[in-house]
């Protein structure tokens, strides 16, 4: 049995991904089934709030355990929940429990077919498309084929039979031209079922051909200058485009089969099952397996398989795996699928498992926080090929905007996270303009110069933000101080992150999903922001300073003190006289609110005046 604690710990481990959710009592019965957008934040929405509603307060309370289902979109999270609310029937759900379901578009299986919307099962041999979230957009699908093909409308059960004897009559949809005259044989089964051939292609996804037909007419309709009937024909031109025509979740095409999926690490397997029946999901169970011998999937699988039909006695006369099981199963057949409905329901599955082994992650990892500490710089060591763990490392970056006040910043990460105390920013001294190299080699020298000099622990990794040419001069900096070979040093270029190493010419590249890329992309980019803000800073500060050395009578102490208590020129100049006076004096201060607040027109006529005065003794 969970306890609270329990519960929690769960729903602070769900992903950010769409699924659905499932609420159980203490008896192991299901009593709420939910879709989400996010898993996360939506299941945490019940349990971190008192409701206005009595019935959900009441439901939270009775909430023993949940499980959940990720699932690649939100419209197939919608699925998922009916066909499961369909199946369980829990008690807190009040919507989706009738025979009432989603919309489906159905193509019939006659001497002249018909497509037509349905929310009800269909006879043998009819072809369902869908389900479709949103109604309107099967209905825009259908009015779409109708306006791109004569499909008759009506329901007349017509056989050949019927059509010999003359039985009907054509009627208004005929002499309109919105049908060919199916009734009387105007057109034959076989020209007839052409049409359908290219209607059941698009319904089945290819809707390229009725986009381009859509777009020519809206074309044709603004050429005329009808801009009305284009918008009408634009609004169902975004419907298809946004038109989806199958779920992955519900496929009428798959019944009562099982899929198999198996997502491993280093010593463990994870073996999600699956049971789809009538099409819906109904079971969706993940197990784990502790490997002792490097056991292949195959023999993984049929463990697996046998231990879930001893669970979960049932009749499968299909199994979707990704390998075939190394043990034979009588009466049951093997699918590996390479595409279509089956291979999505088997990365739906996959995904499924791989979910359960990140959360078996992020439950270890909120157990004991170091043991990610550890994998994340073990990863680093192995990918950098370094001796030892770095648990200090320490990244530089280079700032300025054509060469103007150029600094260089450097950020420390400790254990694999910014340690933002250690965190220094360097002003450029020796450079003269935009010289990265140089300016790289300078910053070096300083720091690990004062390092050594102040004895301090000096880092097991250095990164410097840039390709082969800041890493030589970072090289250079090393040498110069005794610290090459002793500190590994390695340059991080920005356009398709590769790794340089000193000497050698051919950069490393690191799997854009390791978790070593990552902290060095967080290095980079914390130092280019750290840095870039140092930069900021210095500019506004030289931008002040010089509106304020304007002001005769005021020197560089003076303004100096305005800065360090005001700390921007906006607040100086919005500063009363008496405010300014208790920082600077009286006599200071009433030169720098008066040059400060001189009106327009005083410092129009002053600078006329000035100018009077000039030509004047230029004249002269």
């Amino acid at each position: 049995m969970n306890t609270r604690e329990d519960l929690k710990d769960k729903v602070s481990l769900l992903p950010d991904s769409p699924g659905v959710y499932m609420y159980f009592d203490k008896n192991g019965t299901v009593i709420y089934v939910g879709k989400a957008k996010k898993l996360h934040r939506r299941v945490s929405s019940y349990f971190n709030r008192v409701h206005p509603v009595l019935r959900t307060n009441v439901l939270v309370r009775n909430i023993a355990d949940l499980k959940y289902i990720v699932v690649n979109s939100e419209e197939d999270a919608l699925h998922l929940e009916n066909s499961l609310i369909k199946e369980y029937k829990p008690r807190y759900n009040v919507l989706l429990k009738d025979d009432k379901s989603y919309p489906w578009i159905c193509v019939t299986n006659e001497l002249y077919p018909r497509v037509f919307l349905t929310r009800n099962p269909v006879k043998k041999g009819d072809k369902l498309f869908g389900p479709y979230s949103n109604v309107s957009v099967a209905r825009a699908i259908i009015s779409l084929l109708r306006e791109l093909y004569p499909v008759r409308t009506c329901a007349l059960a017509i056989t050949k039979d019927a059509v010999d004897r003359h039985k009907f009559h054509l009627c208004l949809q005929y002499h309109i031209k919105n049908c060919l005259g199916c009734c009387i044989g105007e057109i034959s089964p076989e020209a007839y079922g052409k049409y359908f051939d290219e209607i059941r292609q698009i319904l089945s996804g290819n809707t390229q051909q009725l986009l381009e037909y859509l777009r020519d007419e809206m074309e044709q309709l603004s050429s005329k200058l009808l801009f009305e009937e284009a918008e009408q024909v634009k609004k169902k031109y975004l419907l298809v485009e946004k038109y989806h025509a199958k779920s992955v979740i519900v496929s009428t095409l798959i019944h009562n089969v099982d899929v198999f999926s198996v997502v491993r690490d280093d010593d463990c397997a994870y073996v999600n099952y699956m049971h789809v029946r009538s099409g819906s999901v109904v079971r969706c169970v993940t197990f784990e397996y502790k490997c002792r011998l490097d056991e292949p999937d195959a023999e993984i699988l049929s463990i697996a398989i046998a231990e879930v039909h001893e669970q979960f006695p049932h009749d499968v006369k299909e199994i979707i795996v990704p390998v075939l099981p190394d043990a034979e199963f009588a009466d049951v057949a093997f699918t590996i699928p390479q595409r279509g409905d089956k291979r999505k329901l088997l990365a739906v599955s996959a995904k499924n498992a791989l979910q359960y082994k990140i959360d078996k992650i992020k439950r270890a990892e909120k157990l004991n926080p170091e043991q990610r500490t550890m994998r994340v710089l073990t990863a680093i060591q192995n990918d950098f090929h370094l001796e030892v763990l770095p648990r200090h490392i320490e990244c530089f970056d280079n700032s300025n905007i054509q060469g103007t006040n150029p600094v260089a910043s450097c950020v420390v990460f400790k254990n694999g996270k910014p340690s933002k105390r250690d965190y220094r920013h360097f002003n450029i001294r020796t450079v003269v303009g935009p010289d990265d190299f140089a300016s790289m080699k300078e910053v070096l020298t300083r720091r690990y110069s004062r390092l050594l000099t102040e004895g301090e622990e000096l880092p097991q990794l250095i990164i410097v933000d840039g390709g082969k040419g800041q890493l030589s001069a970072a090289v250079e900096a090393l040498e110069d101080i005794g610290l090459h070979g002793k500190i590994p040093i390695v340059g991080i270029a920005k356009r398709l992150e590769e790794i340089y190493f000193p000497g050698d010419t051919v950069p490393l590249y690191i799997d854009k999903n390791s978790e070593s890329l990552r902290v060095v992309q967080h290095l980079r980019d914390e130092a280019h922001r750290f840095g870039i803000t140092h930069h900021r800073n210095r500019r506004s500060k030289a931008q002040v300073l010089s509106t304020l050395d304007e002001i005769k009578g005021v020197g560089e102490a003076t303004r100096q003190s305005l800065i360090r208590h005001f700390k921007s020129l906006k607040r100086v100049r919005e500063a009363s006289l008496s405010d300014i006076a208790d920082v600077i004096g009286q006599a200071k201060a009433e030169l720098v609110y008066n040059f400060l607040n001189l009106p327009d027109n005083q410092e129009v006529e002053d600078i006329q005046t000035l100018n009077n005065e000039n030509s004047g003794s230029e004249g002269a």
